[in-house]
């Protein structure tokens, strides 16, 4: 069909504001449905727990309750009302008794995930974390999988973990950026038994959104390679990021072997290079970490300062932890 006759002048730009108006009016909707349907099952939720008590009735007639209001519910209603979601919406009131700190952005499938947690302060934590940096229910799943909050409490005192519940990762200095291990799943590697430095490179690069999400908030990617020289001599870098938050950069090289003190002192020459020649007056020192597939506490130990604050170390894992070994080691910490 023949478009009607318009002027040219600013024509791109009117259609563009109206898409941006339309895209965040979509968003605005979807976010207003989904809060109103968290909110209208936590009531669901409220209302089942308060019959229940009411009538002081015995948790086993609880799950005959459920199975006679899914048929009646599904009946009226249609889907949503299996047995398994009226627990579920059961659950959520019985741990978020206070509306009020219900998410408005979270999704009814996101708390889905939430609520298969048993630690509460792991649910608290990913609650936040998943609000504040926009996490999709795959990420959120993802990070769930990944132990990210037993991964970030063990490095730190029953103090910090209870911090991490109640305002998730906090990024006061470059200790809070490091995890160990990093898990690296996504790379499809396991199964292979031989791969070189550049190949783990390559396929980081290749999955770099997803390799981003495991480094945390605040993280830019700004080149791999990123050579320096010193006397005529070429060094290179294999990962340099930026971090916003505390705006310094991040250097990142890749061991697939064991680490050695000379790969301590390498990275330390990085940095000083960062700082000495590329960091602005208005940025933080530079931070280095070792991505290795192995490495001995001792060696990192007496090999970098006794007070470090810039060089790190972490193993990297091609699969996801154990998940119930994590736990264990979680649970002797908060004894």
């Amino acid at each position: 069909m023949k478009q009607p006759p318009v002027k040219s002048t600013g024509y791109d730009s009117l259609v563009a504001s109206i898409g941006v108006l339309l895209e965040d009016g979509r968003k605005q909707a979807v976010t207003t449905v989904n809060s109103i349907l968290v909110r209208t099952y936590w009531e669901i939720g409220k209302i089942i727990i308060e019959y229940e008590q009411n009538g002081k009735e015995r948790a086993e007639y609880s799950s005959q309750l459920l199975k006679r209001l899914s048929i009646d519910l599904t009946k009226r209603f249609n889907k949503g009302f299996s047995v398994d979601n009226l627990e579920r919406m059961r659950r959520l009131y019985l741990i978020f008794k206070n509306s009020a700190t219900l998410s408005r952005k979270l999704s009814w499938s996101c708390y889905c995930l939430l609520l298969r947690l048993d630690n509460h302060s792991a649910m608290r934590f990913y609650a936040i974390e998943s609000e504040r940096n926009d996490w999709s229910v795959r990420e959120l799943d993802r990070q769930i999988n990944s132990m990210l909050f037993e991964r970030l409490a063990l490095s730190k005192d029953k103090k910090g973990v209870l911090e991490l519940s109640k305002k998730g990762q906090v990024t006061k200095d470059a200790s809070d950026l490091i995890k160990d291990p990093y898990v690296l799943e996504f790379l499809d590697l396991e199964g292979s038994s031989k791969y070189s430095e550049s190949e783990l490179e390559q396929k980081l690069i290749d999955h770099l959104q997803k390799f981003l999400l495991e480094l945390g908030r605040g993280f830019m990617f700004v080149g791999r390679q990123q050579r320096m020289t010193l006397d005529s001599e070429h060094f290179f870098v294999d990962l340099v990021f930026y971090n916003r938050i505390l705006r310094c950069f991040v250097l990142i090289d890749l061991k697939v072997g064991k680490l050695t003190h000379k790969d301590l002192g390498q990275m330390q020459m990085y940095v000083n290079y960062y700082d000495r020649e590329l960091r602005s007056k208005e940025e933080n020192p530079s931070v280095g970490i070792l991505l290795c597939a192995d490495k001995k506490e001792s060696v990192v130990r007496y090999t970098l300062p006794e007070h470090n604050k810039q060089i790190f170390a972490s193993k990297y894992r091609l699969y996801l932890p154990d998940k119930d070994e994590l736990r264990r080691s979680l649970n002797r910490l908060l004894e």
